[in-house]
């Protein structure tokens, strides 16, 4: 199984298949606007604009699980990341990552690449997932982990 069976709403409103980005090197990402992690936002967009023509590809999935801090619809929650960080990458509505309610795409991810221990919980914002070509999740990355951090493992990939 592979991430591209999956489909998420974006920030818009329209459902998408994670087929669309089929064969590039995937980043995806939960995130929050009012996060102690949230200026990761700008690494991130540097990210992108440095190798997404070779390929790379962010997703950014917005969450409000953890300490409230992203309470904004998506049209607010879109304006924040183009207003204050550029964000140019895909972005998608708000999902929950962790319980019942989670998001598909999260529970496969969190199976696929446990956390510490082996748990499968997400601990907190910008909890990152590598995916390769194949749509094979490679690596998971703790919210510590600058995304300047990831460069090599993602040149790797590319």
């Amino acid at each position: 199984m592979t991430v591209y069976k999956y489909t998420a709403a974006t920030l818009a409103g329209e459902e998408v298949g994670l087929e669309n980005w089929r064969g590039r090197v995937l980043l995806i990402v939960n995130t929050a606007s009012e996060c102690g992690f949230t200026p990761q936002y700008a690494g991130l967009e540097a990210l992108y604009e440095k190798f997404e023509p070779q390929g790379l590809t962010i997703l950014g999935f917005p969450c409000n699980q953890f300490g409230a801090q992203e309470p904004d619809d998506e049209a607010a929650i879109g304006a924040f990341c183009e207003k204050n960080y550029g964000i140019s990458f895909p972005m998608f509505a708000k999902i929950d990552v962790n319980g019942p309610g989670a998001h598909p795409l999260f529970r496969y991810l969190t199976h696929e690449k446990p956390g510490l221990l082996g748990t499968e919980k997400i601990k907190w914002n910008f909890t990152k997932f590598l995916i390769g070509r194949d749509g094979m999740p490679v690596a998971r990355y703790a919210p510590q982990t600058k995304p300047e951090e990831l460069e090599k493992p993602i040149t790797t990939l590319l």
